[in-house]
């Protein structure tokens, strides 16, 4: 009898665990368990490393790599075939102090946002405000009204206060637009929680993960509007966001839209 494998640690159970394509032709399922989802969360949405997902989900890093391919694959295959994709069953334990967080960067409370980089969308994070339990600073580069689209090249900020799920004062700070690692620390210095911005280099957005500030890219548009967005839980970003052309005059792709329902 060979050995029971390890049950993989998961921090929260999926919010959504049927996605369907339209039209729906009636197609089998492709099943995903709940630890590739983890792993895929983890990894793909939050920026994990391999070796950082295999301790957070407490086991090898050779396990993770296999259940990470095996949900790609599964992935893959709903969107190349136009198959639902359902999240469900698995080997898997749910972290025992999911709902108090248990010290990691997978679930913090987001009552602690202002020291770690918070795991949940606008959508969540309105919802928290809703509540009362969240007072929060957004920050976006600023150009007359505009969201700045260059985050490097920054030469003033507008600042908001939102609470409750609504913006409250603003106010302009001003910068040198001295390069992304003074940006980040000049917002740090701030306590802002979150950034709103265009074009954003990875170093940047490395340099704002370690400052436990959460970014969302690929905004243009009206920064009044774009902070209205977000606390209405409605902003419409690109998490692949990035600039690769600093100091240069470029153009960067929209049109890509993540729908929070309200």
């Amino acid at each position: 009898m060979g050995r029971l494998a390890k049950a993989r640690r998961v921090c929260v159970m999926p919010r959504y665990v049927r996605f369907a394509p339209q039209p729906d032709e009636a197609k089998a399922p492709v099943q995903m368990e709940v630890e590739d989802y983890e792993c895929i969360r983890l990894m793909d949405y939050l920026g994990m490393t391999q070796e950082e997902c295999a301790e957070q989900m407490g086991v090898a890093r050779t396990t993770v790599q296999a259940i990470y391919m095996r949900a790609r694959r599964r992935l893959a295959g709903a969107l190349v075939e136009g198959r639902p994709l359902e999240i469900t069953g698995g080997n898997f334990e749910l972290c025992p102090r999911a709902d108090h967080a248990c010290g990691r960067r997978c679930n913090k409370t987001l009552s602690d946002i202002s020291t770690v980089l918070p795991t949940d969308s606008p959508t969540v994070l309105n919802t928290e405000m809703q509540k009362g339990r969240i007072t929060m600073r957004l920050a976006i580069p600023y150009d007359d009204g505009q969201v700045f689209q260059h985050f490097g090249r920054s030469e003033q900020f507008k600042l908001y206060e939102v609470n409750d799920g609504t913006v409250g004062p603003s106010r302009i700070l001003e910068n040198s637009g001295a390069g992304h690692g003074a940006l980040v620390t000049l917002l740090a210095q701030e306590h802002v929680d979150v950034l709103i911005c265009g074009g954003i280099g990875a170093g940047a957005q490395n340099a704002l993960k370690e400052a436990g500030i959460r970014f969302y890219g690929g905004v243009q548009g009206e920064a009044d509007k774009a902070a209205a967005d977000f606390a209405a839980g409605r902003l419409a970003y690109d998490p692949a966001v990035h600039c690769e052309h600093h100091g240069e005059g470029h153009d960067h792709g929209h049109g890509h839209n993540c729908h929070h329902q309200d």
